[in-house]
């Protein structure tokens, strides 16, 4: 493989993620077989499934990682308040798709301000994990930040140690990738997380694919060491089907980090709206520039009152559109 820069690197990781939802997006919950049966192998971006996108369409992945970026960037840094309040700003613009428990932890923010509650058994989904991106790229010098600005987004809406193990543990492989480590050194990452938490142990693989944190992990790195490119790990991952937009954005989101973004198939990346494109690209700029900045500390708000919440955004939440997973 060619020597590639971080930035190569960073925008094929933050790239690779919108690509990955928009590939998998056709197929989500659909079964291999069913896949199979339509399509031979999905490889194109052709738009459709159950949500009718537009060929190259994103959906709740993205738009969360997104969202937490500009938090990120108009914070200077960190705030947990202002990527709370970009949760709720983006469920407010209607995605075109929401899970269960991302729309149930930010209606809590709305109604009373806290920023998390205690675990729960049913906060284990992958929600929080495809959208953490952006505090990697933010903290790739600082691993006291990286721990708690991951866990701190994580907790607005899952609450679940399965959850913070595999965001940690894609996090550190997502760093080692850009510093250019191998997957051969992704091995000592993962063994670390198998040896707190057996349950993700993937190989062999389970074989499901479901919004659970551990079937979605197991599933992306099943494939990741699997295959020898961007476009072949993608592929692999999404045509197994079930939470395939999620799947695909994390697979997206390692191969891009691995091979970079010229490894990004071109039609794909062609297929993307421009201003999604755009809006990625500035967003990679500004996350690396604050990741070269010296540590800083982390600061922990303060709940802010259901009253000025209420005041904010609003009290009529009866409206909001119906969830799906995650």
């Amino acid at each position: 493989m060619p020597e590639l820069s971080l930035r190569d690197r960073a925008l094929g990781a933050y790239l690779g993620v919108a690509v990955g939802d928009a590939l998998g997006a056709t197929v989500e919950f659909m079964t291999a077989s069913e896949i199979k049966a339509e399509y031979g192998v999905h490889r194109h971006m052709t738009g459709g499934g159950w949500l009718r996108l537009k060929p190259g369409q994103v959906t709740d992945d993205t738009g969360m990682c997104m969202a937490l970026a500009g938090a990120i960037l108009q914070s200077d840094g960190w705030d947990l308040r202002t990527a709370a309040d970009a949760f709720v700003a983006w469920m407010a613009s209607c995605p075109v798709d929401i899970g269960n428990t991302c729309r149930r932890g930010i209606r809590r923010y709305m109604f009373d301000g806290t920023f998390g509650t205690q675990p729960r058994e049913d906060q284990a989904g992958n929600g929080a994990l495809m959208r953490n991106l952006p505090v990697v790229l933010s903290t790739l010098d600082d691993e006291n930040a990286f721990i708690e600005r991951s866990r701190a987004q994580a907790h607005i809406t899952h609450s679940h140690a399965l959850s913070d193990a595999a965001i940690l543990a894609t996090g550190r492989l997502t760093r080692l990738l850009l510093a250019g480590g191998s997957l051969g050194e992704c091995r000592h990452v993962l063994d670390e997380l198998i040896a707190g938490h057996p349950q993700f142990r993937f190989e062999p693989w389970p074989g499901r694919t479901s919004g659970y944190v551990v079937d979605t992990l197991q599933t992306v790195l099943h494939a990741l060491f699997r295959t020898d490119s961007f476009e072949a790990l993608v592929v692999e991952v999404v045509n197994r089907g079930g939470d395939a937009d999620t799947t695909g954005a994390i697979a997206g989101q390692l191969g891009g980090a691995l091979y970079g973004v010229a490894g990004i198939p071109k039609a794909w990346l062609k297929q993307l709206n421009p201003a999604i494109s755009s809006a990625i690209r500035r967003q990679t700029e500004g996350l690396l520039a604050l990741s070269s900045r010296s540590p800083t500390p982390v600061s922990s708000p303060k709940a802010s009152s259901a009253a000025a919440r209420g005041a904010l955004f609003g009290s009529d939440l009866g409206n909001l559109p119906l969830p799906t997973t995650r």
